[in-house]
């Protein structure tokens, strides 16, 4: 068109400030719409060239804006309690990590095009904002990583670079520790630095032995503690982990030093963290959560003490080693899952149910005195953090139970799963609640645990809900009769939970 050789607006739709104003109001109310709408926008931007670099992140940002309350909506969706179907669970896992890879890109865009041209016209106008674009890139690159960890996936070396070398640019150019408002109505301010810390600090925090709601509670929480924590370019006294920002790879315990000096590596520790998570810890235990302290939402009690716990290893001066030595193996297991399949395998009723053509097969990689590790080349919808398990080696007759503490999913859609050894010779149980007297009605089912009790005390495998810390319950063995008085609910699964009671004969 003969009128764009004398216009410096962008052959584009939203070049226009008034068609801009009214695609932000007209967004669908729909959280799911609303996102999708505006991934289409960012896609047609990346396709436009003719937008002048101050321009072109105006009209960024006021999507990227618009689409945070929904964004918001759909995260609160997908990490919700109630089971999603898998259809729906995978719609809003790609329709969000999408969103925050397309716009990662689009602002990794902009600070590209100042630093190649810093004295356009249109940079120069954007100068002030480089902060800001270079925050949102690294926060957004983070959410990246998130909803991966979400589903226990592999991160690749392209995101680690593509975190890194942002944050070495910014530094380069002196405005990694530049405080910013994120977003407008959020509580501080961050930088491109504290981004990247709160990635590297998740990275290292084991995140995949947690359920996602607690992954995401375990962000909030980082970000809480953040500034306690130090980080340097050099190896400090105390420093736990180290990263080298441009090699594309996760930070990683000293007690694997790296193999040379760079100067792109950088070292951090933990700090003041320890003793602030640990007055936190005992507060929530006494009922109360820092009015200051921003979780995105509410949380049970338990959740939030469980997730401290977790931070609290991990965070100490001395992270937790393996409790035992890993040997490598190669052996087939056949695997069973949920707790009806396992208290049907401790009754001794497999084979007259036939359950065990159900049952999966997973190749162990390595075994220890508390588990072991398996692959498996594809994997259900039911694996998740907690499913308590039934597991047969190949050959053998006799079964194991454990519970799922870990996955990793790759590329490929196979996994590594770490499974903890909870019994190699459990036994199901019928128990009866001590008020209630011997009615089958009343009958709870239970899988007694053998293994490490306190003398005197027995742990059992009870259906969820179940554990009631003012109800005894009874059961008979062998002719004898037996009292057991709740002492402690050690830990909840997914469709069980264990607890420890105090036992005693009765006749």
């Amino acid at each position: 068109m003969i009128l764009n050789l004398f216009s410096s607006r962008p052959d584009h739709p939203l070049g226009d400030a008034k068609e801009l104003k009214r695609v932000v109001a007209d967004l669908p109310l729909d959280a799911f719409k609303a996102i999708d709408e505006i991934y289409g926008w960012f896609e047609s931007l990346r396709l436009a060239d003719d937008f002048r670099l101050d321009q072109l992140f105006d009209v960024v940002i006021r999507l990227d804006e618009a689409a945070q309350q929904p964004l918001r909506r759909l995260t609160r969706d997908y990490l919700q309690p109630a089971r999603l179907s898998k259809t729906d669970e995978r719609r809003l896992w790609t329709a969000c990590f999408n969103y925050w890879g397309e716009v990662s890109g689009l602002y990794a865009r902009c600070v590209e095009r100042y630093r190649r041209n810093p004295k356009d016209k249109g940079s120069e106008a954007f100068k002030d904002d480089l902060p800001l674009a270079a925050t949102r890139l690294l926060a957004a690159r983070s959410s990246q990583l998130k909803w991966i960890e979400y589903r226990y996936g592999a991160i690749g070396e392209d995101l680690w670079l593509g975190i890194g070398r942002p944050y070495l640019v910014a530094e380069a150019d002196g405005f990694a520790q530049k405080p910013v408002q994120i977003y407008p109505g959020t509580m501080g301010m961050t930088s491109v630095a504290q981004q990247y810390l709160q990635v590297l600090v998740r990275a290292s925090s084991s995140m995949g032995t947690l359920l996602p709601i607690e992954i995401e509670l375990a962000d909030r929480l980082i970000a809480h503690f953040l500034p306690g924590f130090v980080f340097a370019s050099t190896c400090l006294p105390g420093s736990v982990y180290w990263v080298d920002a441009a090699a594309g790879s996760p930070p990683t315990r000293l007690a694997r030093p790296p193999a040379q000096v760079s100067a792109s590596l950088r070292f951090f520790l933990p700090g003041t963290v320890p003793q602030a998570l640990n007055d936190l810890l005992h507060a929530v235990e006494r009922g109360s959560v820092p009015a200051d302290m921003n979780l995105g939402g509410e949380y049970p009690t338990a959740t939030v003490l469980k997730v401290l716990q977790h931070l609290s290893l991990y965070w100490a001066p001395k992270p937790p080693q393996r409790e035992h030595v890993r040997h490598a193996v190669k052996t087939r297991i056949s695997v069973l899952h949920g707790f009806d399949d396992c208290l049907t395998v401790f009754a001794g009723n497999v084979a007259r149910l036939g359950i065990e053509r159900s049952a999966e097969s997973w190749v162990v990689e390595n075994v220890s005195l508390g588990g072991f590790c398996a692959g498996a080349e594809s994997i259900g919808d039911w694996l998740k953090i907690g499913v308590l398990l039934c597991i047969q080696p190949e050959g053998g007759d006799n079964w194991v139970l454990g519970m799922v503490r870990r996955y990793s999913v790759t590329p490929d859609a196979s996994a590594s799963i770490g499974i903890q050894t909870l019994s190699r010779n459990a036994q199901s149980i019928e128990l009866h609640p001590r008020t209630s007297g011997f009615s089958a009605a009343d009958a709870i089912p239970g899988i007694r645990l053998r293994e490490e009790n306190a003398h005197g005390e027995i742990r059992l495998v009870l259906p969820l809900g179940s554990f009631d810390v003012r109800e005894s319950l009874e059961f008979v063995q062998a002719e004898h009769r037996y009292l057991l008085t709740p002492a402690e609910l050690e830990e909840t699964g997914g469709d069980f939970e264990i607890g420890r009671y105090r036992e005693q004969v009765l006749a």
